[in-house]
């Protein structure tokens, strides 16, 4: 799996002109899935994410995780994360999760990760053209991905 982890003021989520999710101040959550992903590499990135401390504590150091600012989350599935660019100019996307293993991971990261941070996450649409407004605060993005875990 890889994941491109913002930390946001807000951020949403449209579809056909239709906002169908939003989060203020928390993490916004851009997912991958990897044909290769196992349950291993799915508790292991959700484990990473909730504890991640990239919000400031009183003395402004990045001490601080989602679930201790009560922050929101907001996860949306992204296969174009596994786009190879090595050969040409057209990405190949043949890493990327096929559809029914995709989506089945992606709640189920989703499920795991509401569990840790015990409040509702907002998600985007499987498989659906959507539109993706954010305030990145910092700005503070970082990637991870479960096949490099140093």
């Amino acid at each position: 799996m890889r994941a491109v982890i913002q930390r946001v003021l807000n951020a949403s989520v449209s579809v056909d002109q239709k906002q169908v999710s939003r989060i203020d101040n928390g993490l916004l959550i851009l997912l991958g899935v990897d044909i290769t992903d196992s349950e291993d590499d799915l508790l292991w990135l959700v484990q990473k994410i909730a504890g991640l401390r990239i919000f400031s504590d009183h003395d402004d150091k990045m001490n601080l995780s989602v679930r201790d600012i009560d922050g929101e989350v907001l996860v949306v599935s992204q296969f174009t994360l596994f786009g190879a660019t090595k050969k040409g100019n057209r990405p190949s996307f043949l890493r990327a999760a096929k559809p029914d293993k995709g989506e089945k991971d992606y709640l189920k990261f989703v499920d795991e990760l509401q569990g840790l941070i015990e409040k509702p996450i907002q998600k985007g649409v499987f498989g659906a053209d959507m539109k993706v407004d954010l305030c990145n605060d910092g700005p503070v993005t970082l990637i991870i991905d479960t096949k490099n875990k140093e």
